[in-house]
């Protein structure tokens, strides 16, 4: 039952068995929550969901190894809590949440030196701990979009 489970929420309810671009399927319905689910909007409750999926995803991320070898492509949980970093206090606008998007699968994929240094811990922590990482850059980024670039729609 326990590794049903770990599946269940590793993969995202089966999104990371797409065939083609699971992690950015993960990173998708990560973005298209927050944009269509005013309740994350809610600081603390944001928050407290990237904590909660994130040690699901530690735990999930090592059950799920064990059975498919080191950083499985079907563990996705690690691009939703990665994607959710990426848009922590930022506004739920289609253009932010776009950016965010394309930062955080750029940082992702790139790996740029810390980002992929963290990813060799061990188990599941190395699976979530690089999106987590990404995410924080990709934040970041948009950040500095945004200030460089104050006349583009980032509010909803």
């Amino acid at each position: 039952m326990s590794a049903l489970f770990a599946k269940m929420a590793g993969s995202v309810f089966g999104l990371g068995y797409i065939p083609f671009a699971p992690g950015t399927f993960g990173s998708l319905a990560g973005a298209l929550l927050y944009l269509f689910v005013p309740a994350l909007m809610l600081p603390q409750l944001f928050i407290a969901m990237i904590a909660v999926v994130s040690l699901v995803g530690v735990w999930a991320g090592g059950s799920m190894e064990k059975e498919y070898g080191k950083d499985p492509s079907a563990v996705v949980i690690d691009e939703l809590a990665g994607q959710w970093v990426a848009l922590l206090l930022l506004p739920a606008a289609p253009l932010t949440v776009l950016f965010s998007f394309l930062f955080f699968r750029l940082y992702d994929i790139w790996k740029p030196g810390p980002v992929d240094r963290v990813q060799h811990l061990p188990g599941g922590w190395g699976i979530m701990t690089d999106d987590l990482l990404a995410g924080v850059l990709a934040n970041l980024s948009v950040r500095l979009v945004m200030l460089l670039f104050p006349t583009l729609p980032y509010a909803s």
